[in-house]
């Protein structure tokens, strides 16, 4: 069966014909039917199985195991020790464990030193964008995601929103960085990390009745499928916007900023099948699997409005407000998403961030002089630049752990 257990495939099977049925019921955030090629992959082959019935069993078995022995404060204890990604693993980890994160840290071996070399540079000097779209952009997409939403909301993270924020942005910001994959880096480090904390999130949430209630006939959250529209939701929306906002972007670095992307997919314990070889096979993805399942939700509005207030709680000193974050937001990921996370409306900075965004570019791009910007563009420069800040020095002063419970009072 390709590495699907058996136990996996008989719960999958009555989830199966759960969700075919609400599918029926409910085009809104209903799922296609998976058709994509493992030919457009970078493996170029595969067994061509639907990601949504395959999840990630070693670590899967391994986490359960951690949780069920009750070793999860030993773990996490060892694990704050491991920072950098040349560095020995903790002597402190369990022997399974380390075993498995021994395997789980090398890179593929078709990782390109020198493209990740390049996506660093890259990332460099286009980090205002990138961090802008996988910051607030990847933000409010991710609300609008059923699952990734409910699986947020359910799980311990969900109770402290400003810390969950922080966990994330680790991970987030550890890619843009400019030794991301270099020894002294922690790219790996937090992919592993992160590897191992779906795995227990996977063990955990079939527990909570209040996730199994919304869940909508799925009975193993953080499928091949859920990671990969996270994956689109971030990398390929980024790279859209890029390409709609007119950014100038050479054909190298592109190729390389997927590459950074491919390779970390590959660490999160994606099968190569599924991870796109290009742009375009990225984008045929995401049409199919990202775009017809975002819908509103009242976890994800509620996730919505907490990250929101967060970001103007935070630009407030500066003079912005709540209206100026909204309109924000609703430029980055469009009127039919925000309208799905319930973002108000804000005709007045509408307006004014549609007409003065392309000058802005232009004028960061070294293509119409200073003078031609609108005064109030630096408004919403300043805004983006504070939510950039919000967004990259919350991680700071936090650490992926694993978890060994779910979200206080959701079971």
């Amino acid at each position: 069966m390709d590495g699907l257990s058996r136990r996996r495939m008989l719960v999958a099977g009555g989830a199966l014909g759960a969700v075919g049925a609400l599918g029926a019921a409910s085009p809104a955030g209903a799922r296609s039917l998976w058709t994509w090629s493992p030919s457009g992959s970078v493996a170029g082959t595969g067994a061509g199985l639907d990601p949504e019935w395959v999840w990630d069993d070693e670590v899967d078995t391994l986490m359960a195991s951690v949780i069920d022995r009750g070793d999860v404060p030993r773990v996490n204890e060892a694990l704050r020790t491991w920072t950098r990604n040349d560095q020995v693993l903790p002597a402190g980890l369990p022997r399974d464990v380390g075993d498995f994160m021994e395997k789980a840290r090398q890179l593929p071996s078709w990782a390109d030193p020198d493209k990740l070399e390049t996506a660093a540079e890259f990332n460099k000097s286009r980090g205002f964008y990138l961090n802008l779209l996988n910051g607030v952009g990847g933000g409010m997409l991710s609300t609008a995601i059923p699952r990734e939403a409910r699986s947020v909301y359910y799980s311990k993270g969900g109770a402290d929103m400003e810390d969950r924020v922080a966990k994330t942005s680790l991970l987030g910001f550890a890619i843009g960085d400019l030794n991301a994959f270099r020894p002294d880096g922690d790219v790996i480090v937090h992919a592993v990390k992160t590897r191992m904390v779906h795995a227990a999130v996977r063990h955990l949430l079939p527990r909570s009745p209040a996730w199994s209630r919304t869940s909508g006939g799925q009975t193993i959250p953080i499928s091949q499928a859920d990671i990969m529209v996270t994956w689109h939701s971030l990398a390929t929306y980024a790279m859209q916007k890029l390409v709609e906002w007119k950014v100038p972007v050479g054909v190298a670095d592109a190729s390389a900023y997927l590459h950074v992307w491919q390779v970390t997919a590959h660490m999160l314990g994606v099968r190569d099948e599924y991870i796109p070889a290009t742009w375009n096979a990225a984008n045929a993805q995401s049409k199919q699997v990202l775009d017809p399942i975002l819908t509103s939700t009242r976890e994800g509005v509620e996730l919505t409005d907490i990250l929101l207030g967060q970001l103007a709680e935070q630009t407030s000193p500066g003079g912005i407000d709540r209206p100026l974050v909204n309109a924000l937001a609703r430029f980055l990921v469009g009127d039919r998403v925000a309208d799905m996370d319930r973002i108000p409306e804000e005709p007045f900075w509408e307006k004014v961030i549609a007409t003065a965004w392309p000058k802005l570019i232009a004028f960061r791009e070294k293509l119409i002089p200073l003078p031609l910007v609108p005064p109030l563009a630096w408004t919403i420069d300043e805004a983006a630049r504070q939510y950039i800040l919000f967004y990259l020095t919350k991680g700071k002063g936090t650490r992926i752990e694993i978890p060994d419970t779910n979200r206080p009072g959701s079971g």
